[in-house]
């Protein structure tokens, strides 16, 4: 039974505001306490072995959003993937996104895109980098590294276009409090690359050795819930089953992660026209 969706609370502009200063503070508080070593080293030249890789079209015609959001987005991404391009992800390393990448602002090269606010689609500084961390916990579940912060979308704002990864495979971010935060915690050492090419973000994960282990992900449970309050709500779970990279041989499989979230339109709408 997927877990229970509250209706949407409205909080006043003062409550909001007071609560993102909180959460910022305690988020600089937890990085410099929490005995983390944060990974901040660079190499230009790509490690030997390719583990994981991914590309995502920057530029989608949605409904409600003007292209030049769109575009903005691109730029932003651009900035972004030059702060974090080549990082080096040793042994008992953690990379912080949000560490990484700082605070967006204009005098840096970011400019103003699509930002969700709860379900809203408004306009915000850096709007759009939720695609960069999209991109890189996807090929993270492709790899032996381990997710440790992962915020989920709490939003469905769009219905499936062409979708081509499992709904709720990517993860949200905001500054600096929502966080993606992925821990080494194997013997090799790691490498993130990532670069806007043409229209597509591109990314990989590659290392000092070759790939042991495969992995293959998959959506189950996947519904659509009417709430009590009126409003739909979507679910699902993602799985992950391992096999040997050499002889193929299955390694069974284990849970990533379970969605849960809130639609923002209204489902088997296009089914039902058609």
């Amino acid at each position: 039974m997927p877990a229970k969706v509250e209706k949407p609370r409205h909080r006043s502009p003062l409550r909001l505001a007071l609560g993102k200063a909180w959460f910022i503070t305690q988020r600089r508080i937890e990085w410099h306490a929490s005995g983390k070593t944060f990974a901040r080293q660079r190499s230009a030249g790509p490690l030997g072995h390719l583990h994981a890789s991914h590309r995502t079209p920057m530029l989608r015609e949605l409904r409600g959003v003007d292209m030049w959001l769109q575009h903005n987005k691109v730029a932003s991404l651009g900035v972004a993937a030059s702060c974090i391009d080549g990082l080096i992800l040793k042994p008992g390393e953690v990379f912080s996104f949000r560490r990484m990448v700082g605070k967006p602002k204009a005098s840096r090269g970011f400019k103003v895109g699509m930002v969700l606010n709860n379900g809203r689609i408004t306009q915000g500084m850096g709007g759009g980098l939720c695609q960069m961390t999209n991109l890189i916990y996807w090929m993270t579940i492709h790899t032996e590294l381990t997710v440790i912060e992962r915020w989920r979308h709490g939003f469905d704002v769009f219905p499936d276009s062409g979708r081509t990864q499992p709904f709720g495979s990517g993860a949200t971010c905001a500054w600096n409090y929502i966080d993606l935060q992925i821990e080494n915690r194997t013997p090799d050492t790691y490498q993130l690359r990532l670069l806007v090419e043409g229209k597509d973000l591109c990314g990989e994960w590659r290392a000092t050795v070759p790939q042991r282990v495969r992995f293959a992900i998959a959506e189950r449970n996947h519904m659509m819930r009417h709430e009590w309050w009126g409003g739909y709500s979507r679910h699902n779970e993602i799985w992950r089953t391992r096999h040997d990279a050499v002889s193929g041989t299955d390694l069974g499989e284990e849970f990533v992660t379970e969605n849960h979230a809130i639609m923002m339109y209204q489902p088997f709408l296009e089914q039902a026209s058609s």
